[in-house]
């Protein structure tokens, strides 16, 4: 699948509920064995899955329909498997935290927690995923 945008996310965009100028984008770990991609998924509370606890996207960049970011770290992560990443918009409710993309095509997928820490490196940091 590789990165996939959500297509509520083109809606929201559309209806200026989403502005990645301003708003906080985070990055979720998820476990494909509890969550599977759906047209239909909307918002945060759509997901099942999430591994540890989701960390902010920063230096966001949106230029030529694309998104850009640092890589980034999540602390002494422990749970399931990883085989995706999750970037959306937090607005600190799930209910309006508006789900952005589905990126399955991560380095070194799947990933199995151990409590340390893990680093998700972009591979084009000039482009995570194009809108």
């Amino acid at each position: 699948m590789a990165s996939v945008i959500y297509p509520k996310c083109k809606e929201n965009l559309w209806k200026a509920n989403i502005d990645l100028d301003t708003d906080t984008v985070k990055v979720a770990l998820v476990d494909t064995g509890t969550y599977s991609y759906s047209v239909t998924h909307e918002t945060y509370d759509d997901l099942s899955g999430v591994v540890g606890t989701p960390v902010e996207l920063t230096n966001v960049v949106v230029s030529n329909g694309s998104i850009a970011g640092d890589d980034i770290t999540f602390s002494s992560v422990t749970g399931n498997t990883v085989e995706t990443v999750i970037l959306y918009v937090d607005s600190g409710t799930p209910s309006t935290s508006y789900l952005i993309a589905y990126i399955d095509d991560i380095t070194n997928s799947p990933i199995i927690p151990n409590g340390g820490d893990l680093t998700i490196e972009w591979d084009d940091s000039s482009n995570i995923v194009v809108l």
